[in-house]
């Protein structure tokens, strides 16, 4: 049989979560001896996914201790960011949160473990806010986005707000969160949000 008979290869898995937009992306890997090979991100393949994202910048955070929460971030338009998020070491529990006003699922939130080990990415689109907590010590995380960062369109929503009711693994006493991040307004007190467009 010719190669030309062949299917291509999978070379990734696309599910959607309880929010349609939000994608849990998972590449393939291929071993041997000395290792693995592993193509994260390629445009043609995930557009043909109906994720479509031209982006501008990769950012790489280090978390030396399990239970460090970041977020919920977004920014704003002209630089609203979508998100391509995969970790490298360790384990986090990621979280994007719809906040598009007049959207069905506005407030409800997307969480899934993403780890080295499982080798998921999760395609967090304009329009959600972004967190995560580590699960494990020296947990590296790694994300491209669509815009670069501009500190004046920087906005977030409180981690703990009751009205999204985010179930985080580590208990609040013990969680790692930067004084910046434990001031962020509650949704409803967050003026700067999206529209929902159909």
């Amino acid at each position: 049989m010719s190669d030309q008979h062949l299917s291509p290869p999978v070379k990734y898995r696309v599910v959607a979560t309880g929010l349609p937009e939000v994608k849990i992306i998972t590449p393939q890997r291929i071993g041997d001896s000395r290792g693995f090979f592993s193509e994260v991100w390629n445009d043609r393949d995930f557009a043909a996914a109906g994720i479509e994202a031209d982006f501008v910048q990769d950012n790489h955070i280090r978390n030396p201790l399990r239970g460090t929460l970041r977020g919920l971030h977004y920014q704003l338009p002209p630089t609203a960011q979508g998100k391509l998020v995969r970790v490298t070491r360790g384990a986090i529990l990621d979280v994007a949160v719809d906040i598009r006003r007049g959207s069905p699922n506005f407030a409800r939130d997307a969480a899934v473990l993403l780890s080295a080990e499982n080798w998921q990415q999760l395609w967090v689109p304009v329009g959600f806010a972004h967190g995560y907590c580590t699960l494990e010590d020296d947990t590296e995380v790694q994300y491209k986005v669509t815009d670069f960062y501009s500190p004046p369109h920087e906005r977030g929503i409180a981690w703990d707000d009751p009205a999204l009711a985010i179930r985080w693994p580590i208990d609040a006493e013990a969680l790692i969160i930067s004084d910046r991040d434990r001031a962020l307004p509650r949704l409803a007190a967050q003026p700067d949000l999206f529209d929902y467009v159909r």
